[in-house]
């Protein structure tokens, strides 16, 4: 499988890379500057450059977006602009998204509005709420979005991992378990065109 993968580099999307390329997947590693990463052919693309994005795409059948919006104090218009944009360009690629924990939802509220959520998360929360809220108003596309558990860190791979619909199914997953759920999914799609989560 042709997987490229926005945000290679990332803490979440140096180890989808690793685990893609640990099954033999030919690997495309898309950064703002094109960053070399072994194994993997390297791709300079903004994530709001839609030219770019199209081409990727169209030589691929798969990409992976695992960029967070801004953690600097910058507009997350940008952010949010691309994914919507994106969620209404027409690729024959299938589209992931690495989501947000905020967005899952406990008894029909999203985290985010729960009482004792962190103000610190809020505004990245509220933005890939917005990025769900396009990918569900999206026709023609084929997305998906994996939202990991509340805390998602480095850790060990153990390859073992409990699955979710909308709400979170435990406190916590490790990037490298997190690349594995991922790659599970894109080599044998159960959640086409919906949220799910994961956490170990």
């Amino acid at each position: 499988m042709k997987i490229a993968v926005y945000g290679a580099t990332g803490m979440v999307g140096s180890q989808i890379v690793a685990e893609a390329l640990r099954r033999g997947h030919q690997v495309t590693a898309v950064t703002r500057t094109g960053s070399e990463v072994e194994g993997a052919a390297a791709r300079a693309a903004e994530l709001g450059d839609r030219k770019a994005y199209k081409e990727i795409a169209g030589g691929h059948d798969v990409v992976v977006f695992a960029i967070p919006p801004s953690r600097a104090g910058e507009s997350h218009e940008p952010f949010v602009s691309a994914h919507q944009d994106i969620a209404e360009t027409l690729v024959k690629a299938r589209v992931f998204v690495v989501g947000g924990a905020g967005a899952t939802e406990v008894n029909g509220v999203q985290l985010k509005d729960t009482p004792g959520f962190p103000e610190a998360f809020k505004p990245e929360a509220e933005s890939m709420s917005r990025v769900l809220d396009a990918y569900r108003d999206a026709s023609g596309v084929n997305w998906t979005i994996l939202a990991p558990a509340p805390m998602i860190a480095p850790g060990t791979r153990t390859g073992e991992y409990k699955l979710g619909a909308d709400s979170p199914v435990g406190d916590s997953v490790s990037t490298q378990d997190f690349a594995v759920a991922v790659l599970d999914e894109l080599e044998n799609p159960r959640h086409e065109n919906r949220r799910f989560t994961v956490a170990n």
